[in-house]
């Protein structure tokens, strides 16, 4: 499984009137996380464009367990559990210290920008994904 983290400090202008990371800003939070993920693996939003390839969000689901207030460092785990085929499949889980604050999951489509239509994930991504799966452990 390919894993990752990434670091956010809510701001000021991010908290809601009861002081709390305002629960709209995690998508927001999963994209920074999700774009690093990839950018250490050696790929890039923009070389996926460049290449015609697009990744919109297809699902996004999270479940708040603790809020995270101003000035708070929290931790995105980033993880992608399976290859991808046409979907490319996030988790994550969001800390605070040592606390976990939420879990939450997307799903992406890779989707030809020429077309508009679904197509699989581009070769050159599963050759970088592939080292984290061992044969055998999907």
């Amino acid at each position: 499984m390919y894993q990752t983290e990434t670091f956010i400090r809510i701001r000021y202008a991010e908290t809601d009137r009861m002081g709390y990371a305002y629960y709209g800003n995690y998508a927001t939070y999963f994209e920074v996380a999700r774009v690093e993920a990839l950018r250490q693996l050696g790929i890039t939003y923009r070389e996926l464009e460049d290449e015609g390839v697009l990744l919109p969000v297809s699902e996004y689901s999270i479940r708040f367990i603790k809020p995270a207030y101003y000035d708070d460092e929290i931790m995105i785990k980033t993880m992608i559990t399976e290859l991808p085929g046409v979907r490319l499949k996030f988790s994550y889980e969001t800390y605070s210290g040592d606390t976990i604050i939420n879990r939450a999951t997307t799903d992406l489509v890779f989707v030809d920008k020429h077309t508009g239509r679904p197509m699989k994930c581009p070769a050159h991504v599963l050759e970088k994904l592939a080292p984290f799966y061992p044969k055998g452990s999907l």
